[in-house]
């Protein structure tokens, strides 16, 4: 438990340029709250003990602004920057080291049984009220601009902007040999 919340705590001092303690972190950082507070949510949902995890979930909305369905997964290392407005549904999927900042969405399309909301992978960073959409997968290394939407899966090592979101840029990966390219 302490291991993750070291982890949580870094992620704040290597994502945030402006923090200066971790007094200030501790006390002052609702993304951190909300992260903190949906990990024994998360816990108590993977138990079935589906009410008593919402009723955390909702507190934890209360209080932050941010709202994480209990069932959703999230890896190591994510950061919520300026939070308010977040909404990450039950089936979302969140990679390590991903950047999250306000009014983002990661949501259903509809009523749909199973899975219905985005995989994301590790080191994304998705930007201001970005919304994506449905049981897509967002690649390793991939940014999402502000307001974009997406709703198809983005590759890795991508970036993705617009509405409907449309990949400008492929940067250089020495494994799979890509080159950068701008449409």
């Amino acid at each position: 438990m302490f291991k993750g919340l070291r982890e949580d705590i870094k992620a704040v001092f290597e994502n945030d340029p402006a923090v200066k303690n971790i007094a200030e972190v501790l006390l002052c950082y609702p993304g951190l709250h909300a992260i903190l507070l949906h990990r024994p949510a998360h816990w108590l949902y993977n138990r079935r003990r589906f009410v008593l995890a919402r009723i955390i979930s909702n507190f934890s909305r209360f209080m932050t602004g941010i709202e994480i369905h209990p069932g959703a997964r999230i890896g190591k290392g994510f950061f919520i920057d300026h939070g308010m407005g977040i909404v990450i549904g039950e089936t979302a999927e969140i990679g390590d080291n991903v950047v999250m900042y306000h009014g983002a969405t990661l949501g259903g399309t509809g009523k749909d049984k199973g899975k219905r909301h985005p995989t994301v992978g590790n080191n994304v960073m998705i930007g201001a009220g970005a919304k994506i959409l449905g049981p897509i997968t967002i690649g390793n290394n991939v940014k999402i601009g502000a307001g974009s939407v997406v709703v198809k899966s983005v590759p890795d090592n991508c970036t993705a902007v617009g509405c409907p979101a449309k990949i400008v840029r492929r940067r250089y990966n020495r494994e799979n040999n890509v080159l950068s390219w701008v449409i």
